[in-house]
């Protein structure tokens, strides 16, 4: 009896570490394919709508107004609510509730309700004299989804394109235009200890990298660049300075790598290339008998793992 008990719990184990094991691997492949569907489906941004806001709490930023630093991130952790549905809440309810943001975004609106040359209450006080601010809605498919956070992306591109500034990520680092909330409560502890939209973006297998490469796609294509968002933006600009590689056919991806401080790569979480796409590079990097290509901003892919298929110009 005790040896039948055994193997039926061998068994059932085993069966859930298979089942975990394929929703590991799903979520990895989502991790990858949201900016490539925007992509490959040509999914446009919807134009930022200015709506009347209620927030008369009128103050520069930190170096005066109309000169914010940079965006933050966030999301509202309401789950059903539009853009619009926020706009009524925050608009009825943030003397109570003591918050205010910029802008909104869900799969069909971007809503702006507070001028962005003034700051707002969305992050603490070290964030609201630095910040531009927008919520990100919950959404319940992966189509809207794709949708939200490609709005989302427009207009942190669109906000710093308007300011004369240049994305830089600074959840890994604590510097830079692009803010989540997480990482302002990372590197600049605020109240409420929030660590939006993390959460939520991991139940898509998103991530503020990938989030982060759609704001500098739509960033270069208002500078005249159309990029690619799936492959994120070479510095370099220009698609005819670059080369391309693919992901080998004989293995179903191929892990991501970013560079450290002190000039290695490791892993990044949650991002993978499927096999047989394509990938614009512009820069190698040689590393412990690797050679890697950068297919985004902040993302190397391994020499083990993909092939050239077209050169980098003037690089051997």
């Amino acid at each position: 009896m005790l040896k039948s008990k055994s193997k039926v719990f061998t068994i059932l184990w085993s069966s859930l570490l298979a089942l975990l094991a394929v929703l590991v691997f799903h979520q990895r492949v989502n991790a990858q394919s949201v900016n490539d569907y925007i992509e490959q489906n040509n999914i446009q941004p919807t134009n930022i709508q200015r709506v009347a806001g209620t927030f008369d709490q009128w103050f520069g930023y930190r170096n005066g107004v109309g000169k914010p630093e940079g965006v933050v991130i966030h999301e509202t952790a309401t789950p059903g609510a539009t853009a619009w549905n926020e706009v009524t809440y925050f608009n009825r309810e943030w003397r109570n509730a003591q918050t205010y943001v910029h802008a909104f975004a869900d799969a069909n609106n971007i809503l702006q309700i507070h001028d962005t040359d003034y700051g707002v209450w969305g992050a603490g006080l070290w964030a609201n004299q630095r910040f531009i601010q927008i919520e990100l809605c919950r959404e319940t498919t992966w189509d809207n989804f794709a949708r939200s956070v490609n709005n989302q992306a427009y207009f942190a591109a669109y906000m710093l394109n308007k300011y004369g500034l240049k994305p830089s990520l600074a959840d890994n680092t604590g510097s830079g235009t692009i803010w989540s909330h997480d990482a302002v409560n990372k590197y600049h502890p605020s109240a409420g200890m929030h660590t939006d939209p993390i959460g939520y973006f991991n139940q898509w297998g998103y991530s503020m990298q990938q989030l982060f490469d759609l704001i500098q796609y739509h960033y270069n294509k208002l500078h005249g660049d159309p990029g690619n968002p799936a492959a994120g933006s070479a510095d370099n600009g220009s698609n005819a300075d670059q080369g391309i590689v693919r992901v080998n056919s004989n293995i179903p991806y191929t892990q991501l790598y970013t560079e450290q401080a002190d000039g290695s790569l490791t892993p990044i979480d949650s991002w993978v290339l499927l096999k047989n796409t394509d990938w614009l590079t512009n820069k190698t990097m040689d590393y412990n008998g690797h050679r890697y290509y950068r297919v985004s901003t902040h993302a190397w892919a391994i020499d083990s793992d993909v092939h050239i298929t077209k050169p980098i110009p003037n690089q051997k």
